[in-house]
């Protein structure tokens, strides 16, 4: 196969060398508009620059790999997805809910595949705990847990236009609930807090956050993200059941120590970051990705939730981000906030991922 890979930054590196390790794929085409840091990543593995994404798309790829800014993103899904090339698009694909409506709509209008990289559904430990709870095996789902915690915050100007941390950070977390869980959520009660960089507050965001969820058959989950743990990269999921209780990230390089006298030590370091710990779900999120391009059946309809060999689709971004819009609202009016508020004129809920 011939990939587009558009966006030769961090992430993008990262899904280069996966896709130029994937025996299935003869060329990558690097689009970047840095034109250096394109040849520098086109370079590392092989591939070939492109001058732009019209020049790319010109040339009918197999498929692209979108992991350009944010705000990029959903122009250039549409802009695939409308030539009918399969695409693979770093999260988020939209920073609000009209431009999400918009998107879902004209991507679902097609037969165009549109992977959204939520890559924790392809990550080992996540993978287990999804079929815990979907084949029974820890008794009927009771609570859940959930944890995002970075070493460090981002960047002012990073900041300045992530969304905040409900939309950056967690929507990660709203996302693998979603899937894990096979619920829906129907109402969302959050708050958070500043306590550490000015710029963070300065922006409207906060650098702590909780919040409580209630699913469609009221299980209650918890959430919790951080800014600052600065014992390290710290991302967890507890799966409750009347059974049995599975935990997700309870690994040797969580950055967690016990307070009991007889606890043993961590056998390793601690995750530094996203990147560190989630580096094998990135390369299994690419496999599953080009496995799609190369069998599309074995998928389902781009509008499809979780149609798509596993991955997110847009409905999936969609829901998630209709989750992180009631979780900020949430934690403004200092209420709890039905995900019935925010869901006006989008797709059904109850279309969540197999």
């Amino acid at each position: 196969m011939r990939v587009g890979l558009i966006g030769a930054g961090r992430i993008g590196a990262v899904h280069a060398r996966s896709l130029a390790e994937d025996p299935r794929v003869g060329r990558v085409h690097v689009v970047d508009t840095d034109p250096d840091r394109a040849r520098q990543v086109a370079e590392s593995i092989g591939g070939q620059v492109a001058d732009d994404v019209d020049t790319l798309l010109d040339t009918a790829p197999d498929a692209v790999v979108v992991a350009t800014p944010t705000h990029t993103h959903a122009d250039l899904v549409v802009r695939c997805a409308a030539r009918g090339v399969p695409v693979l698009c770093e999260k988020p694909v939209f920073a609000d809910p009209a431009t999400a409506r918009r998107v879902a709509a004209q991507v679902r209008a097609t037969t165009t595949p549109v992977c959204v990289g939520f890559q924790r559904r392809f990550d080992p430990g996540y993978l287990r705990g999804h079929d815990a709870v979907r084949s029974g095996a820890i008794g009927r789902l009771c609570r859940v847990h959930l944890l995002t915690a970075d070493p460090e915050p981002p960047p002012a100007a990073y900041v300045a236009v992530s969304g905040g941390i409900h939309r950056d950070c967690q929507i990660h977390d709203f996302d693998v609930l979603r899937w894990v869980s096979g619920r829906e959520v129907v109402e969302v009660y959050a708050t958070g807090a500043n306590r550490g960089a000015d710029y963070i507050a300065a922006a409207g965001d906060v650098d702590e956050a909780a919040a409580v969820l209630t699913l469609d058959d009221g299980t209650l989950a918890t959430m919790q993200a951080s800014r600052y743990n600065g014992a390290g990269y710290d991302v967890r999921m507890e799966l409750a059941g009347s059974r049995a209780t599975v935990a997700v990230g309870l690994d040797t390089r969580v950055p967690l120590r016990s307070a009991e006298p007889e606890a043993p030590p961590l056998a390793e370091a601690a995750w530094s970051g996203f990147l560190d710990r989630f580096a094998a779900a990135y390369r299994a999120e690419v496999a599953a990705f080009l496995g799609l391009v190369v069998a599309p059946s074995a998928g389902g309809p781009s509008g499809t939730s979780g149609g798509l060999a596993g991955h997110a689709t847009v409905d999936d971004a969609l829901q998630a981000l209709l989750i992180a819009e009631a979780a900020s609202l949430s934690r403004r009016e200092r209420r709890p906030v039905r995900l019935a508020e925010v869901r006006a004129d989008t797709v059904p809920a109850g279309t969540v991922a197999r």
